[in-house]
This record gives C-alpha cells, structure tokens and sequence, in this order.
C-alpha cells in the first residue's frame, strides 16, 4: 500500500508537533508501507534519513492557496497512491483518491475576529465541510472538538467524526542532561528565571494577555529578574504582539523565540520557572 501523509507544516507549533510525531511514530512501527511525505524543501534531508520506505515529496506550495489544489493532486496520481492523510482540514479540491483528514478543532469558525477577513472564514467554512464530506474518515483530538465540528456541519455522520485523542511527546519526556541544559542557556544567552510559553502566535492563544499579567508580575517586589520567553513561528505577522510588549515596558524583559529542536525544547522546559498556557 502507498499512503502519502501531508507534512508541510513539519516546524510549524500546533499542528507540526502533531505531524512530527505521527510520520516519526509511524517510521518506527511500519517497515512494509511505502509512505510519501509531502515536504518543504528544507526538510527533505530529515524525512529522507528515516526510514527506506519513506520517500520525501517536495512541495513548495504555499498552504491555504489556489496552488497546492493542483500540485499535490498531480502527484499523488503520478506516485500512485492509495490513500492521503492531510493532518490539518485543507483537502486539495482535485484530490481523487481515498483520504482521512485530522480537523484539530473549528478555531476559524468559532472566532472570526481573529481572521484576516470575512472571507477567510468563508474559506475555512467550505474547506472544513468539504474535508468532512469527502474524506472516508475525520479525525480530532477533543470530545469538544467532535461536537463543534458536528454543530457546524450537521449533515456529517456522526460515525465518520472520531476521537483520537493527541499523546504525550515521549521525546520531552527525556531529561538532555545538565550539560545540555547549560548549552541551551549560553546559547539563547539565558540568564536567571523565566516564564515560558510555547504554541503558535495565533491571537487566540491570548498572548496579549500573558505579556499584560508578566509585566504586572514583574512589578512586584522580588520579581525584578523574571523574564518571558515565548516559542512560537513568526511574530513578524502579528504586529500586535510587538505593540503589546511596547505598551507594557517589558521590551527587554520579553524574548521570541522561533522554531526550537525538540531537544533544546526540552531543556528549556526543564530549566523554565514557570509554563505559562494562557
């Protein structure tokens, strides 16, 4: 069998924790299927090295645009393939085979605001619902997530929607050592304690909010030293973000980081005073 996994989001937070994860798991539990991995350029190296039968796709297209409806479709009838797993709800318009679609959650629906524009939500509405149409199975992570997808599409079968809940990353669950966690602080020159958060930047993670009550707490006697880092993708989209630490004095107190390696992510784990999840 030929299964083609979609992992453009390979380092993105959120979503890319979930593929990384899965095509990793997968590599270590499945030698007999062959397994095409939807890849950007800069991580075709790293799906190459593991395992023979995972074969790296580059595909540069960009995500929640017209063309990867037409180049992932065009490959996945030249590689042959029997089935596509797209981990995030964009199903490709063109796809013809089989598929299973992860929807994590109906984020887009339930807070427009938070969108570019009206439609944005019309996009993430008719591709959410096509997915949930065309796929042979959907799954999502949450009970609450299941009810959500079903509220908004509730001509869906109830059975095709199925919960699987996301597991514990084994890989942060290993201590890197104290000398690890020494070369990660010289590093991100890490001095001191700090407050950490890591996900996606998004508004609705409620950054805004964390960087208002860090700098309160730093207001109080005792705190002068505490920092915040934040682990997350870009911050350049999200002006806001930068606007907000201004505001609040603490341009020198807060720090973002971007994509972190799993390993460095565990020593900063280790070495945080506090894991904020606002």
């Amino acid at each position: 069998m030929k299964v083609a996994i979609d992992a453009r989001k390979w380092r993105d937070y959120g979503i890319g924790t979930y593929v990384r994860n899965l095509v990793r798991h997968l590599a270590r539990l499945d030698r007999d299927t062959t397994y095409f991995v939807f890849c950007n350029p800069s991580d075709e190296t790293t799906l190459r090295d593991l395992a023979e039968n995972f074969v790296p796709v580059v595909d540069d297209s960009a995500g929640y645009g017209l063309r990867e409806h037409v180049s992932i479709p065009l490959k996945l009838r030249r590689l042959g393939a029997d089935l596509l797993h797209s981990p995030h709800y964009v199903r490709p318009l063109l796809c013809s085979v089989p598929s299973v679609v992860t929807v994590h959650d109906c984020i887009h629906l339930l807070f427009p605001e938070y969108l570019p524009s009206r439609m944005a939500w019309r996009y993430a509405h008719f591709m959410i619902g096509r997915a949930v149409r065309k796929s042979a199975l959907v799954f999502t992570v949450s009970e609450a997530s299941r009810r959500d997808i079903l509220r908004f599409y509730p001509w869906a079968d109830p059975d095709k929607v199925q919960v699987v809940p996301n597991a514990i990353d084994a890989d942060l669950l290993e201590d890197p050592g104290a000398e690890e966690r020494e070369r990660v602080r010289e590093r991100y020159q890490i001095r001191g304690r700090f407050v950490l958060f890591v996900g996606n930047v998004k508004p609705h993670k409620n950054l805004e909010r964390l960087i208002a009550s860090f700098a309160r707490l730093r207001q109080e006697p005792g705190n002068e030293d505490l920092k915040l880092l934040i682990i997350g993708e870009d911050v350049s989209r999200y002006g806001s973000l930068r606007r907000t630490v201004e505001g609040a004095g603490v341009r020198q107190d807060v720090r973002f980081f971007g994509f972190v390696p799993d390993r460095t992510l565990a020593a900063l784990y280790r070495m945080a005073s506090v894991f904020a999840f606002p």
